[in-house]
């Protein structure tokens, strides 16, 4: 069963940063791809940015591109999310998630809140 968990959200001025963390179990973490998803208050959750399983390929939803990069730590089953020049229309619930033998597997989330 995969369990994802994630943290380092929290409250950050706009123009500024965070990393956020995630770390799997109960899988072999190095073979699969992880995504990063964010659910902005009152709207649906939308896909940030994904990490395939090889090559250190990764894609960004242009919403991010160019302030965002994930990347991953296979020896540690983590996923990051570095986030720059943070705006407040970053602030949302983040999550990751990976696609595992036919199910989608996410973690409990961690809020990010951009403002002044």
């Amino acid at each position: 069963q995969v369990q994802l968990v994630e943290s380092g959200g929290g409250l950050v001025q706009p123009g500024g940063s965070l990393r956020l963390s995630c770390v799997a179990s109960g899988i072999a973490f190095s073979i699969y791809g992880v995504s990063w998803y964010r659910q902005p208050p009152g709207k649906e959750r939308e896909w940030v940015a994904t990490a395939i399983s090889v090559g250190g390929g990764t894609t960004y939803a242009d919403s991010v591109k160019g302030r965002f990069t994930i990347s991953r730590d296979n020896g540690k089953s983590t996923t990051y999310l570095q986030m720059n020049s943070l705006k407040p229309e970053d602030t949302a619930v983040y999550y990751c998630s990976m696609f595992v033998r036919g199910v989608r597997s996410w973690g409990q989330g961690t809020q990010v809140t951009v403002s002044s």
